[in-house]
């Protein structure tokens, strides 16, 4: 009895969800990136703010976006369907045959001014898109110095579309969500995963599988590529489409929309989020660029040795250059004062916009880059578009042994 409580006291429960390219959401996710990655192709200076929605049959683009690109909404609308694998009605929307709409308006002027002074201002000091506030975090926990939890949820979203694209599991539709609940014990701030407790997985199908069909290809060939079995035991629970049948999905089961999956492109529900959304809006967007480089500082510090858990916020005003606030929390894991690791921060980043733009290259455009971004997460990806990802090596002085 007293090991099972000394259990109970060290561990605890937490979850991530993700979903896959095929969610409504993050249908409408590629698209709006899709549509800035067409306008940074041709003018890097392009200025988007673009919004999707969808729903049965129908799918509206909408927003302010100045460029000297000729940009065909409807080709990238349907272009962009289609590769997702939204090729009938049967699927959950007709790339070639559904509506699309159009309402693209450019940037308002008084934004214009008071942010970029109409593209004259030098890198640093162009002023910040809006107001806000923006997260970063990184953890040991993985690799990819992101939550287990997390990583585990959109490697299995991610997965799901290898083996639908692929044909070994032609049953497949494009919808679909998982969710990986992990058990943790907390060593002094910093997060050990112990083992996985949960894993969920529900997926769109055709009419032609039956459910035991299905659960037994996901644990083959979903489940097991993607999960070390080190982390699972015959205590882990696995709820394989525990509602029954998923036919109907894609934007004729669901609405979507731009920016609701926020959480699953950042961190899992781990650190903090500003609420922001990133997708269809260029780096001039605080909500995105200022976004990417606190990440770039948080997975810096954890890399570099200076914490083993860390988040970082900043935040902005409209117009002005200067962040208002930089702020570290280690959580307690930090080998320094978590006030002497922000220092070491603001002797090797800039914060301001124009010269997070420009020492991230973030208006670099031609290789489909943010579309990458809008399906399996912002953030702990190996892709040399991911100039976020990079660790900068900090300097500071001696540490104590």
């Amino acid at each position: 009895m007293a090991k099972e409580a000394q259990a109970e006291i060290d561990t605890f429960l937490f979850t991530s969800e993700s979903v896959n390219e095929g969610h409504p959401d993050k249908l409408c996710d590629q698209i709006s990136d899709a549509v800035l990655d067409a306008c940074l192709a041709v003018d890097p200076d392009s200025k988007v703010a673009c919004e999707t929605c969808t729903k049965t049959n129908m799918v509206m683009v909408f927003g302010e976006v100045t460029t000297m690109a000729q940009v065909d909404y409807e080709k990238i609308v349907r272009d962009t369907c289609r590769s997702i694998g939204f090729v009938s009605d049967d699927v959950g929307l007709d790339a070639d045959n559904c509506k699309v709409l159009i309402n693209i308006e450019q940037q308002c002027a008084e934004i214009a001014q008071a942010v970029h002074g109409h593209f004259t201002k030098r890198p640093e000091d162009i002023g910040a898109g809006d107001q806000g506030i923006m997260f970063g975090y990184a953890t040991d926990e993985t690799p990819e110095l992101m939550p287990l939890s997390h990583v585990l949820a959109t490697k299995l979203g991610s997965c799901l579309t290898e083996v639908r694209k692929s044909g070994t599991c032609p049953w497949l539709r494009p919808d679909g969500k998982t969710q990986v609940t992990v058990e943790y014990s907390n060593e002094q701030g910093a997060m050990v995963p112990v083992r996985l407790h949960t894993v969920l997985i529900s997926t769109q199908h055709d009419e032609t599988v039956t459910n035991d069909e299905i659960a037994a290809a996901l644990m083959e060939h979903v489940i097991k590529p993607v999960i070390p079995a080190s982390y699972l035991d015959e205590n882990t629970i696995f709820h394989l489409n525990p509602s029954g049948r998923f036919v109907i999905g894609g934007p004729h089961g669901d609405a979507g929309l731009t920016g609701r999956k926020i959480i699953i492109d950042t961190y899992g529900g781990w650190g903090a989020h500003g609420g922001g959304a990133f997708s269809g809006k260029d780096p001039t967007k605080v909500d995105r660029s200022g976004a990417y480089l606190a990440r770039q500082v948080a997975k810096s510090i954890v890399a570099c040795g200076l914490a083993r858990r860390c988040i970082v916020q900043v935040s902005y005003a409209i117009g002005l250059p200067e962040p208002l606030s930089v702020f570290v929390d280690t959580y307690g894991t930090g080998r320094i004062p978590d006030n002497e690791i922000l220092k070491i921060v603001k002797e090797n980043f800039d914060f301001r916009p124009g010269m997070i733009i420009k020492n991230l290259d973030l208006k670099r455009g031609g290789t489909g880059r943010y579309l990458k971004t809008a399906a399996h997460g912002h953030f702990g990806r190996d892709d040399p578009d991911f100039t976020w990802e990079v660790v900068k090596p900090l300097k500071w002085d001696q540490l104590p042994a």
